[in-house]
């Protein structure tokens, strides 16, 4: 049996317009193994969300997709839809960059996090919200109790993340797809809230895949790297950080910027008219 929760073998995803087809995703291909952490780093626009997506099968309409997304031997792009229903609700959880854009104002942080408990699992709403406060307490939200009778406009944005954190992990998901969580966060509360989700998946043995601008957090908090850019993976493996071998890679590494080093001016990525050449005509064919 291979050791591979997730598969991702050849994954094509183009947007269908008007006048022309775009090629967004270009033969992504990486696998992530049971209780491993991947992180999937690149420039604004580079696939990185898209990619998520497509393994959650919830791109916009408009979009085509062929290729394999294989989680635990099945093939997610082949799902009906009971099937796919569960394997969202169950299998894999998804950790948004803005959690206020992705819960109801009107509802408190309780109904938030015991509607599908109760809904889908068929548990009493007491012993889901004794859960609830549970993992409110175990990812660092002080009084939790009191926190499911508040609304999401009354926590921080750094509180509200955790919230999804938990909301997730009461679903027990296999697999954790987070797309840039700490984005919308202050330097403290981004830190605290990888070291709550490093610290959870080690102790729940999950995998991980940790979309991010973040090179170095990524190198931090995960196994391996895996570098994208223009739709397609440039190079991936436990040494990109430490090792860069593909020139983009290389460049892209330093272009950060470091405290440790003093610079009238950060490096920037160099245009490459031929490559610029080739996307344009990809795109336009």
């Amino acid at each position: 049996m291979s050791d591979a929760l997730l598969e991702v073998h050849s994954l094509h995803a183009n947007l269908n317009t008007r006048d022309r087809k775009l090629h967004l995703l270009n033969g992504v291909s990486f696998s992530l193994n049971r209780g491993e952490a991947l992180g999937l780093v690149g420039e604004s626009g580079s696939g990185k969300s898209l990619t998520t997506r497509a393994i959650m099968r919830m791109l916009a309409p408009g979009f085509t997709t062929r290729g394999e997304v294989i989680f635990d031997g099945e093939n997610v792009l082949d799902m009906g839809r009971e099937r796919l229903r569960q394997y969202r609700a169950a299998d894999v959880g998804m950790i948004f960059q803005d959690p206020r854009a992705h819960v109801n104002p009107v509802h408190t942080v309780g109904d938030f996090l015991t509607e599908a408990l109760v809904r889908d699992r068929g548990i009493q709403r007491a012993e889901a919200e004794r859960r609830a406060v549970q993992l409110l307490d175990e990812v660092g939200v002080r009084h939790p109790e009191q926190r499911l009778r508040q609304y999401p406009h009354e926590l921080s944005g750094g509180l509200l993340q955790r919230v999804m954190i938990a909301s997730v992990l009461l679903a027990e998901p296999r697999l954790i797809l987070a797309d840039e969580p700490t984005t919308a966060l202050d330097v403290t509360a981004q830190s605290d809230v990888m070291a709550i989700l490093d610290e959870q998946r080690r102790a729940r043995d999950l995998s991980l895949l940790f979309i991010t601008h973040d090179l170095e957090l990524a190198n931090a908090c995960c196994d391996r790297l895996a570098v994208m850019y223009a739709g397609e993976i440039v190079e991936q493996g436990a040494h990109v950080y430490s090792a860069p071998t593909h020139p983009y890679t290389i460049e892209l590494l330093g272009a950060r910027p470091s405290i440790d080093e003093r610079r009238d001016r950060l490096p920037v990525l160099e245009y490459n008219a031929e490559l610029h050449k080739e996307l344009k005509e990809r795109t336009a064919s």
